[in-house]
């Protein structure tokens, strides 16, 4: 069975919808939930990758519950968004 809880390991992810397509990166933590940046530039996606938090207002919060599984380089979503 696919793990579907968020955790900080997570940050800097590609996040997918069910079709695949890129909807965003995981940009980091805050209060225990985990934040989208939908539209990382590479500064961005390098500080995701490096663990540097960047959880910015224009963030999206994902809820475990949207997650339908996530895998070494993906978080992919149980909705088409």
């Amino acid at each position: 069975m696919a793990r579907t809880n968020l955790t900080e390991e997570d940050e800097g992810k590609r996040v997918v919808n069910n079709r695949g397509d890129e909807v965003g990166v995981i940009s980091g933590f805050r209060g225990g939930a985990a934040y989208v940046d939908p539209d990382p530039g590479i500064t961005d996606k390098i500080m995701s990758t490096l663990g540097w938090e960047n959880v910015d207002d224009d963030d999206y919060k994902l809820d475990s519950s949207q997650v339908a599984s996530i895998d070494d380089d993906e978080v992919r979503l149980k909705s088409d968004l």
